[in-house]
């Protein structure tokens, strides 16, 4: 009788530590990755020195964000459209971290994530479009390849946040 009390106990002992082992091999470590730094155009302060930039966003940590949307479908400006005005009145540059919404107003700064690889930028919406009843947001060519996975893509699924200032 007491031979199979001592069984069951060490069976159902191994069994809860097996179980107790195997969850926590499963838990991922909580160690945070360092956010990426993603720097928009800027403006020195004085060229001879490394100075901060003016006008950036350094990572999306203490960043106030409102979610807008998920699963948007999102694209980038043609080359022909660089140096033309946008409908805020700006010349448009490819090389500057700007979106077109047909929505947001202009000045609102965006945080765009690509779902597939969780890649981000901080973008100013500063034009109106895309024209294109699919298509939520055109970036300019520098964002969308700084996020894109592949960079012969000329869409992407994102996702975006409004940062509340």
């Amino acid at each position: 009788m007491r031979s199979k009390k001592h069984i069951i106990l060490t069976t159902l002992t191994i069994t809860f530590l097996s179980c107790f082992t195997y969850v926590i091999s499963q838990t991922k470590p909580t160690t945070e990755p360092k956010p990426k730094i993603i720097l928009d155009t800027v403006k020195m302060v004085k060229p001879d020195i490394l100075a901060l930039p003016v006008d950036s966003v350094f990572t999306d940590k203490g960043l106030k964000l409102k979610p807008y949307k998920k699963n948007a479908h999102a694209s980038y400006y043609a080359d022909r459209f660089n140096g033309k005005k946008t409908a805020s009145g700006i010349k448009f540059n490819n090389s500057k971290y700007t979106a077109a919404h047909k929505k947001l107003p202009f000045g609102t700064r965006i945080k765009v994530t690509n779902e597939a690889n969780g890649k981000f930028v901080i973008v100013k919406v500063t034009d109106r479009g895309p024209f294109v009843k699919t298509r939520e947001l055109d970036l300019s060519k520098r964002a969308f390849m700084e996020i894109a996975k592949n960079k012969g893509a000329g869409a992407m699924k994102v996702t975006i946040e409004t940062i509340v200032e």
